[in-house]
C-alpha cells in the first residue's frame, strides 16, 4: 500500500501550504538510499502505533458485528439436568408426595427475542456503525502524524548535512584568513592583535562545526527514533535536491477542504453523531419493550430404590414428556432509581460537548491552515 499518498488528506495541506518549499527528492537516486517516500513507508510499516490502532480496529468491527446479531437475531439456549431425590419428593408418574428417591433428567430449548425496545438496538448498531468510520479516521490520523514526523526529521538531517558542508567550508575560509594574517604579519603588514582576531574567528568556526556535526547526528537518531529504524545499523538517505516548487492557493479553497476531508475533522463529526445516537437510545430507554419466547422440554425419570418397578424407556419418557411454550412478553418502566433519567442527562451533556469540540476543531483547522499559508508565504 502506497502510504505517502494514503496521508495526503493532512500532508496536502501541509504542502501546499508551509512544506511546499522544502527541496523535493531527485528522481535518480543511490539503490542504497533512502528517499523520504520509502522513509515515511518504513515508518507506518513498523510502527508500534499502527499495531496498535489495528488491534482497535478490529475490536471496533467485532463490536459492530455484536449489534447487528443483538439487533435482529435471536438467542438460543440448551440446557440439561440430572439429579437424585431423596425423602419426601414430588412423584413424576402420580404427581403426588411420596417417600421414594427418584432420578430425574431433564433436557430443554429456548429461544428469546426482542420486538422493540425503543429502537435501542437500531441505536447501538448506527453507533458501533460510526465507531467503524471513526476507527479508520484515527488509524488515517496516526499514519499522517507518522508521515509528518517523519518528513520534520527527514527535513532536519537535509538541513544539518547542509549546514555542515557549509561550515566546513568557512573553517577552511577562517584558516586560509589566519595563515595569510600569519604571513602579513611576519612581513609587518599586520600587528599581533590581528592575528588574534583571526584565530578567534577560526576557533568560532571550528566550535560551531562541531556543534553542527552534533546536531546532524542528533538529526539522524532521531530520524532513526522516528522511522522505528534499528539504532545500531546504519541509515543511508538520499541529500539531493531539486530546485523546489511553490504554486499559488487560496486559502478559503484550502480551509474548506481541509474541513471535509482531515481525520480530526471527520472524528469530530463522527463524535457528534454518536453523542446524537446515544441521546436517542438513552430516550428509547423510556419506551416499553415487546419480547418473543419459546421453548421445548423433556424429560426422563425412575424409581432406583423401589423393588419391581418397570421404568418407562427412555426414549418413549423422551417423546411424551415433551412440551413447547411460547410467551409474549411486555415490559413497562415504572421506577428504577433514577438510572434511566441519569443516564438521560449524562447523554445530553456528551452532545453538547461533542458540538462544541467539533466548533473548536473547526475553528482549530482554520487557523492552523492561514498560520501555514502564513509560513508558506514568508519560507518563499
Amino acid at each position: 500500500m502506497n502510504y505517502f499518498f494514503s496521508c495526503k488528506p493532512l500532508v496536502a495541506v501541509m504542502l501546499a501550504t508551509g512544506l511546499c518549499c522544502f527541496a523535493a527528492m531527485a528522481q535518480e537516486q543511490a539503490p542504497s538510499a533512502m528517499t523520504l517516500h520509502d522513509c515515511m513507508e518504513y515508518a507506518v510499516s513498523n510502527s508500534t502505533k499502527m499495531r496498535i490502532q489495528a488491534a482497535d480496529r478490529s475490536d471496533e468491527q467485532w463490536q459492530r458485528r455484536h449489534a447487528i446479531m443483538q439487533a435482529f437475531t435471536p438467542t438460543l439456549s440448551a440446557q440439561t439436568y440430572a439429579y437424585n431425590q431423596y425423602g419426601r419428593n414430588l412423584d413424576p408418574e402420580t404427581n403426588t408426595y411420596n417417600n421414594v428417591t427418584t432420578f430425574h433428567n431433564g433436557y430443554g430449548v429456548s429461544a428469546g427475542i426482542t420486538l422493540f425496545d425503543g429502537f435501542q438496538a437500531v441505536n447501538n448498531l448506527r453507533m458501533a456503525s460510526t465507531s467503524v468510520k471513526m476507527g479508520a479516521s484515527k488509524e488515517q490520523q496516526e499514519r499522517d502524524q507518522i508521515c509528518l514526523a517523519t518528513m520534520e526529521a527527514f527535513a532536519n538531517v537535509l538541513y544539518y548535512s547542509e549546514m555542515v558542508q557549509v561550515v566546513a567550508d568557512q573553517v577552511e575560509t577562517a584558516k586560509t584568513a589566519r595563515d595569510r594574517a600569519v604571513r602579513q604579519e611576519e612581513l609587518g603588514q599586520k600587528g599581533h592583535a590581528d592575528v588574534v582576531q583571526m584565530e578567534s574567528e577560526l576557533a568560532q568556526k571550528e566550535y560551531l562545526l562541531i556543534s553542527t556535526t552534533n546536531e546532524k547526528d542528533n538529526a539522524m537518531l532521531t530520524l532513526k527514533d522516528v522511522i522505528y529504524w534499528p539504532a545500531d545499523e546504519e541509515l543511508i538517505i538520499d541529500t539531493t535536491v531539486r530546485e523546489p516548487l511553490c504554486s499559488s492557493v487560496e486559502t478559503d479553497a484550502l480551509e474548506e477542504n481541509a474541513r471535509e476531508f482531515l481525520p480530526s475533522a471527520q472524528i469530530a463529526s463522527f463524535n457528534v453523531r454518536n453523542a446524537d445516537l446515544g441521546l436517542r437510545s438513552a430516550r428509547g430507554a423510556y419506551s416499553p419493550s415487546l419480547n418473543l419466547y419459546g421453548g421445548w422440554s423433556t424429560s426422563f425419570y425412575t424409581y432406583p430404590d423401589r423393588s419391581g418397578y418397570v421404568t418407562v424407556p427412555f426414549r418413549s419418557q423422551f417423546k411424551n414428556n415433551g412440551g413447547e411454550y411460547i410467551q409474549l412478553s411486555l415490559s413497562v418502566p415504572v421506577y428504577d432509581q433514577f438510572r434511566r433519567r441519569t443516564e438521560l442527562k449524562r447523554r445530553k451533556n456528551a452532545l453538547v460537548r461533542a458540538e462544541a469540540e467539533y466548533d473548536q476543531t473547526m475553528r482549530d483547522i482554520g487557523n492552523e491552515v492561514r498560520r501555514a499559508v502564513n509560513d508558506r508565504d514568508g519560507a518563499r
